[in-house]
This record gives structure tokens, sequence and C-alpha cells, in this order.
């Protein structure tokens, strides 16, 4: 698979980095070359990263072959960095069939070239709120990485590494990716139903104080739920006002709010421990298991069982025998 970067002005050098190394590893993990890559910039020029360091293109624009996906690479600014010679470029290699991609706050370039129309997309979520403004016609998702048909878009930070090595393993299989997710000591592959953490703040604002007592709150007392009546009286609302104010800053109820709290935990449990359903079922304040897994099913689409499923015995073991035959 050839695979062509473009990194914007002031691009994320950790997105940048977090989207490549997985690409390196892969192929010396399975000892022949899986993915070839090119560093492209449509004036040719080296662009700078927002740490101060450059990356010169190794393709004369000119030349460009014809890449599997071109991923462009965002970060601070973006608004200024999707010159027309960005837009042209991208906009040329849709019209050749090249599928796209973007991380950090790529998306946005994509979006301004017309590209993800009708998509779903990933982007850094302190972008979100603007470009869902911007861009009503792109559904941006909280999601870590989205991929929507031809397009593979990945939030900032070390998420790319996620959206890479689920492409590793969709085309090469779970030991190779097993294998590159141990070299860069990767507890867990993060999966597209995993989302990006939001600070509420940045979801109601900093006016907001009631809410964010409330949800702070709420996140403490996990194991041991607190009732609407107490959680009102802690934050000197009546229940009828903290009510109001979820729905009119978050679009749901407290109780909602709360129970999905409650849920994303224990699926972080699920996944990251050996705790039995049942010792999650206590740690997330559930009355009962078949209690917590209908609600676990009503929220995930799924039951708390399939998560441990979803995660195969022999992916270590495996992915450490795929490393030791590169070495």
């Amino acid at each position: 698979m050839r695979l062509g970067f473009l990194p914007l002005a002031n691009y994320s050098m950790i997105a940048f980095a977090s989207a490549l190394e997985p690409l390196r590893m892969a192929n010396r993990v399975a000892g022949k070359a899986l993915y070839e890559w090119q560093i492209v910039d449509p004036t040719g020029r080296a662009a700078q990263a927002s740490n101060g360091l450059t990356v010169m293109p190794t393709l004369d624009p000119s030349a460009a072959p014809k890449f599997d996906i071109v991923f462009v690479c965002g970060g601070v600014d973006v608004h200024a960095a999707c010159t027309p010679p960005v837009l042209n470029y991208l906009r040329r290699s849709a019209r050749h069939q090249t599928a796209l991609g973007a991380i950090c706050t790529g998306a946005y370039a994509l979006a301004k070239a017309g590209l993800v129309d009708g998509y779903r997309c990933a982007i850094h979520w302190e972008n979100m709120a603007a470009v869902r403004e911007e861009f009503p016609r792109v559904a941006f998702l909280p999601e870590l990485f989205v991929i929507d048909r031809d397009r593979y878009t990945a939030s900032g930070g070390i998420a790319p590494l996620d959206l890479m090595l689920h492409l590793i393993e969709r085309d090469h299989g779970t030991e190779i990716a097993a294998a590159v997710s141990d070299v860069f000591i990767v507890e867990r592959i993060r999966d597209a139903r995993d989302r990006q953490r939001i600070p509420l703040q940045n979801l109601v604002g900093a006016r907001q104080g009631k809410i964010i007592d409330a949800a702070s709150l709420m996140e403490a007392h996990i194991e041991e739920p607190l009732s609407l009546e107490d959680l009102s009286h802690r934050v000197g609302l009546s229940r009828r006002q903290l009510e109001r104010l979820f729905a009119k800053h978050l679009d749901c109820h407290p109780a909602r709010y709360y129970l999905s709290l409650r849920l994303d935990r224990a699926r972080q449990l699920l996944l990251q421990t050996g705790l039995s359903i049942t010792d999650v079922t206590i740690a997330c304040g559930f009355q009962s298991p078949p209690h917590f897994s209908k609600c676990y099913k009503a929220h995930f689409g799924h039951p708390p069982s399939k998560e441990r499923r979803s995660i195969p015995v022999q992916t270590l073991e495996s992915g450490n025998d795929a490393l030791r035959r590169a070495t």
C-alpha cells in the first residue's frame, strides 16, 4: 500500500508520528515492505510543525504517483494552512480516485475542499463545535477515528496510532497488528467505538459551573451513585433546575448522563482489567449483573460479555511470536 502524507503548516508532530511509525514497524515485524510512504507538499517546501521541527518533502509534487491514500496532517491554525495549492492538490487526488484521510485537524482541509460532504469524520475535540457550524453537510463525530467508505480520519494526539493499527489488522491480520502494538507498549488497540474524552467545560462553557460541579460529583460517586435529589442539593439547585440545565446544555437528562458515565467506566474496566462482570457490576453501581447487562446492551449495542470475546485470547502471544520471528 502506498501512502502519501501532506503535513500542513503548524501540523501536530505527535499525530504525524503516531500515523507514520506503525507503518514502519509493520514492515519490520513482517520482514517485508507492507507499506511505502512519501511526504508531499504542493509547493515543494518543507512544512514546519507546531513544535518548530520541519519535515522535507520526499517527492516532487509535479511527479507525485497515485497513492492508495493521501493523509492530510493538521495542527494549529488550520484555517490559515488551507491554502489554494493544498485544496487543489486534495481535489486533484480525489478526481484520480485516491482515498483521502486526515489526522488531528486535517479533516478541516478535506471539508474546506468539499471532499467530505455526506461523510462521517473525526477531528480534534477543540475544533468540534466550530467545524459543525461551518460545515453542516459533514457529520463530525467525537470518536477517536472514523472510517467511512474511502475517507479515513483520526482525531489528534495518539489517536492516529489506533487508526493505523486498525488498518494493519484489517489488511494483514491480528498477528501483525498485535506485534506492532507490543513494540510500542500499547496495552489495548482502541477501536472505532472509543470516543475522545472531551472536557465538559468545552461542551457547556466555563460559566456553567453548576453542571461541571454536578458532573464532578457523579464521577466521584460511580460505585455508590447519588440520587438526583442529593446531587441537586449538593450543587445548590432544585432537581428541576438541574434537569433544565442538562437539557439545555447537554441535551440529556442528568440521570442519562450519569448512567453513561458509569457505563463508560464499566467498559474501561472490562477492556483494561481482569475483573469479572460481577465485580464490574459492583464497581459501577449496578443492582445486579442482569441489570448491568441490560443497560450495557442498550447503550453499546451488545452485552458486556462481548467486550471480553472481542479481545482474542492469543493476541498477545501471537504478536510476540511475530516480533520474535522478525528479529
